[in-house]
């Protein structure tokens, strides 16, 4: 009786896995991402001056260094 019912259960068909939610932020359309990513490292005194100017300033590290950069680009 037992192997019965194993023979019977195979043969219902398989569930289809559910697929996972994705976590996080969703994509940004083509055009609005920033662009890429550019590593860099400070020395630590230096690290202390960018954080201590952009604390004035009233914005990030990340925000601060761009400002800074197109600034000095456009001159």
């Amino acid at each position: 009786m037992l192997y019965a019912l194993q023979l019977f259960r195979s043969l219902e068909p398989l569930a289809q896995p559910k697929k996972a939610k994705k976590v996080g932020r969703p994509k940004l359309p083509k055009g609005e991402a920033k662009g890429r990513i550019v590593p860099v490292r400070f020395r630590q005194e230096d690290l202390r001056v960018i954080e201590a100017a952009a604390k004035a300033s009233k914005q990030t590290v990340s925000e601060w260094i761009r400002s800074t950069i197109h600034a000095t680009i456009e001159r």
